[in-house]
């Protein structure tokens, strides 16, 4: 069983890739968690540490159809390796000002921009690199594993930027920028099939080639949709879990933690069943009837008052969550033919990523008026009758 569930490590390029992505995560989480505490105490201003969130994430929508088609004219270690430079620099750049005690907020706002932009080139070219490691029957595999690596790092991260930032700023930013090291090495030991496709193209025609295929792919379509929309009403679950935490349960941060880590053990054991299943037959009804359940999930634990069984509501979410997410990608990544992956892979990251604002931004605003219990609980409807809907209506997902 142990073998099914981790087979994606039998291939050495993927296990490579996976320790140094899954260090380097560590370590960008250590900054996240240090730098959020940090703009927080400089300023006072619950704006900049919004606004710095919001640097750090809009050049990903920006600019990720652009990297996706360098993604697939370019080598995608070199594209990879460029990113990861840049973002090392912007570790030891923010370590350094902290250190000399000269650091301003505009600095962190810049270097959060920076970074951003460096994600933007280095995401689509990453997603796209995984699929040529593994062979494609255990890319299904493959992606679930690599849910797993961000996933440890979300529990480590925090954990050991708690203790850094405890013996300084600089120390957290440093230690991310020597994480950089692990995944710069694994890049310049991988050997990923891949040649580029060499074309005359211009970059605008070449984003429009990928926004074609998309859209002549009704299938693909209908999963995009499906990524938008799951972010958009699910993962405001976990942006507010602290209003349910003190204002239902009047607890505090301990609180907080403990739906946390609920929540993250349920997603690793998602992951983790979902790599086990692997490639097989009716993915996409599965992920479908996954959704539905997930969408209860989330009404019930919007509605529950007794804090076992929200616990163990937040568990089961948390698996569902990353199991739909993780099957969704696969499934996009199995359709999206290699020289067309980083392209696909770009619009596929902006429609996700770009659910997770506008779900905090409007759910934060719906839960001023009417309580997050019920703002919630009609997101996790609306989750449950969107794939209702694509299992009986609009079948196309439900075929794969």
């Amino acid at each position: 069983m142990l073998t099914r569930v981790f087979r994606g490590f039998a291939y050495r390029d993927f296990r490579i890739m996976w320790f140094g992505a899954c260090t380097s995560s560590i370590g960008t989480l250590m900054q996240t968690f240090a730098q959020a505490w940090l703009v927080l105490q400089l300023s006072g201003s619950s704006f900049l540490l919004g606004l710095d969130s919001f640097l750090g994430s809009i050049p990903i929508v920006l600019f990720s159809l652009v990297g996706g088609v360098f993604a697939d004219r370019t080598e995608r270690q070199k594209l990879l390796l460029g990113s990861q430079f840049v973002q090392m620099a912007c570790a030891f750049s923010l370590a350094t000002l902290f250190a000399t005690g000269v650091v301003k907020i505009w600095h962190i706002l810049a270097l959060s921009f920076i970074v951003g932009t460096a994600q933007s080139f280095g995401g689509p070219a990453y997603s796209a690199l995984i699929p040529t490691l593994v062979k494609t029957e255990d890319l299904p595999n493959a992606i679930a594993l690599n849910s797993i690596q961000f996933n440890v790092a979300r529990v480590l991260g925090p954990t050991l930027g708690g203790v850094a930032l405890a013996l300084g700023a600089s120390w957290c930013f440093s230690l991310n920028g020597i994480s950089f090291v692990a995944v710069i090495i694994s890049l310049l030991l991988i050997k990923p099939h891949f040649v580029p496709t060499k074309t005359g193209e211009s970059v605008l025609e070449s984003m429009q080639g990928g926004i074609s295929f998309i859209r002549k792919q009704g299938t693909m379509e209908a999963l995009i949709v499906l990524a938008f929309s799951m972010t958009l009403l699910a993962f405001p679950l976990i942006v507010f879990l602290p209003v349910f935490a003190k204002d239902v349960f009047k607890g505090g941060p301990s609180l907080y933690t403990i739906f946390l880590v609920c929540s993250g053990i349920g997603s690793i054991c998602g992951a983790l069943t979902v790599a086990g299943l692997g490639k097989h037959k009716h993915m996409g009804r599965l992920v479908l009837i996954n959704l539905v359940a997930l969408g209860l999930l989330i009404t019930g634990f919007a509605r529950s008052h007794s804090f076992v069984l929200s616990c163990i509501l937040i568990f089961f979410s948390g698996a569902m969550l990353l199991a739909v997410f993780t099957s969704i990608g696969s499934l996009v990544q199995l359709i999206a033919p290699d020289d067309m992956r980083g392209r696909v892979m770009s619009v596929y990251n902006v429609a996700f990523r770009g659910g997770m604002p506008f779900g905090s931004l409007v759910v934060g605003a719906l839960v001023r008026q009417f309580t997050a219990p019920v703002v919630l609980s009609w997101n996790g409807v609306l989750l449950a009758i969107l794939g209702l809907y694509f299992l009986v209506v609009h079948r196309k997902v439900a075929t794969l």
